[in-house]
């Protein structure tokens, strides 16, 4: 009798001890599976200013590495071109006319998102990572964006940022490093007068303490074909180059920190902007130059390295990719996006061949929704609120490539006519293919007529889908008809 209780007790003890065994094996197991990621986010950094995208006059040497070490998108759009709007997507996964954050969140434009919202780093957090952020934030309110631990640092100087990042990278648990500059977007404050100068992008004549200023010369720049070609802008660009080489170098410290921590081979890094670069025509606006952008992944367990991938993505994939490269539970009818997890080493996946985007406010005073459909190589701009005249953001308004025209009353900024820039047509429909710069409007042409519904009823669709309350807009012209008012 007491035998068999012995072996009865020796038998339960196993169990539990192999049980014990097995729970360790797994905790180990789920801490090595889940990856670190660092998600770099410039502000106002434009497709056109970097090597490893085709400019052959600015210095990127840490960026160009990463793509060459990784995957490189060329059809990466935010949804809003601006940069509260533009972060509140990239950390919910939604798009801003479902959350709230129809604009800038700080001083008196005060947008927030809704309560209800959960956003990546909550997730994360729940999940058992360390979330941390440096640098711009830019989203509210802090209890739906919230980080474990904020990190001080001037954030301009990235190498200070980066070194402030120590002890997050040495995390014994896995963690989520949200790291933003300040750079390139432009100083403050914005004022027009004296005008005429550059130096408006917080560019240090003696430089930034560890950081090597870049001086360019504004002869050799590349002016994007949207920009006027003149001494302002130029000026301008040069102005513009130096800060993102900044940008590199703080990036270049953080890779080697992470590096020496031994956690680069199970570290995810991704390198994207809030929106295109600080220029009239680009940011704040719905054209290419405003939300077409960089994005550069690393997934050290990937096999390909320096590959391209051509599939549209937008910031809102981001949230659901990331919980899908982390293991996170989610629903996917919580995110507005989808993951691109899956298919990062194709060139050419397919169903990836539409991106939407959505814009209302930038700062509170600049009210002008727009909502766009890309598909394919067609292009569909809906400018709700084109009866009034295109709204400038404070930094634009006062930079010296904008004031030389305005001043001197040209007929031109870039390309396009001041009076086509200032007032828009409801519609623009692009061939992106045939016309990359967006000039020859296609709305209008019966040979598109088709392709002008297809597109409409995708945006109405899409609007629907999101809860956009702008979708009352289709009818409100038609509402008016025969009433007398003068449309």
């Amino acid at each position: 009798m007491k035998i068999n209780l012995f072996r009865t007790i020796l038998v339960l003890v196993t169990i539990v001890f192999s049980s014990c065994t097995e729970k360790i094996k797994e905790v180990r197991n789920n801490k090595v599976d889940k990856p670190n990621i660092i998600l770099f986010v410039a502000d106002d950094h434009g497709l056109d200013a970097l090597g490893a995208y085709g400019n052959t006059v600015i210095k990127t040497p840490n960026l160009d590495k990463l793509a060459k070490e990784g995957v490189k998108f060329t059809n990466a759009y935010c949804t809003s071109a601006s940069c509260a709007a533009s972060r509140s997507v990239i950390l919910s996964g939604q798009f801003g006319h479902a959350t709230g954050s129809y604009g800038h969140v700080h001083d008196y434009h005060h947008f927030s998102t809704y309560d209800s919202v959960k956003s990546l780093p909550v997730l994360l957090e729940k999940a058992g990572y360390e979330t941390a952020r440096i640098g711009k934030y830019h989203v509210a309110p802090e209890k739906v964006y919230h980080f474990n631990t904020i990190l001080e640092a001037d954030p301009r100087n990235t190498v200070e940022m980066a070194e402030q990042c120590a002890n997050v990278l040495k995390s014994d648990k896995p963690f989520f490093l949200y790291f933003c500059t300040d750079d390139p977007h432009r100083g403050q404050p914005f004022t027009p007068d004296p005008w005429d100068a550059p130096n408006t992008f917080g560019n240090k004549k003696e430089g930034y303490k560890n950081v090597n200023a870049i001086n360019y010369n504004p002869d050799d720049v590349l002016v994007p074909e949207f920009l006027p070609d003149t001494k302002q802008s130029r000026e301008e660009i040069a102005e513009y180059y130096q800060s993102i080489s900044r940008i590199d170098q703080g990036f270049g410290k953080l890779m080697k920190m992470l590096q020496d921590t031994g956690k680069a081979n199970n570290t995810i890094v991704f390198y994207i902007s809030d929106n295109g670069m600080a220029f009239p025509g680009a940011k704040t606006t719905v054209h290419e130059p405003g939300i077409k952008l960089p994005c550069i992944i690393k997934d050290p367990r990937n096999k390909t390295k320096g590959t391209t991938n051509n599939a549209m993505i937008s910031w809102v994939d981001l949230t659901p990719t990331i919980l899908d490269m982390t293991k996170v539970d989610y629903k996917e009818e919580a995110f507005h996006g989808k993951s691109f997890n899956t298919i990062i080493e194709e060139e050419n996946p397919k169903g990836w061949n539409e991106i939407y985007a959505s814009h209302t406010f930038h700062e509170i005073t600049m009210y002008y929704p727009m909502r766009v459909v890309r598909h394919g190589n067609y292009k569909l701009i809906w400018n709700i609120a084109y009866q009034l005249e295109y709204p400038f953001a404070s930094d634009l308004w006062a930079s010296s490539t904008w004031q030389s025209v305005y001043r001197n009353h040209e007929e031109y900024y870039g390309p396009k006519k001041v009076s086509d820039y200032l007032y828009r047509p409801e519609f623009e429909l692009y061939n992106l293919s045939k016309d990359p710069n967006e000039i020859n409007n296609l709305a209008a042409n019966n040979n598109f007529v088709e392709i002008l519904k297809n597109l409409k009823n995708k945006l109405k669709n899409f609007q629907t889908k999101t809860q956009d309350p702008w979708m009352i807009m289709w009818s409100h012209d038609a509402s008016l008809q025969g009433s007398g008012v003068n449309l």
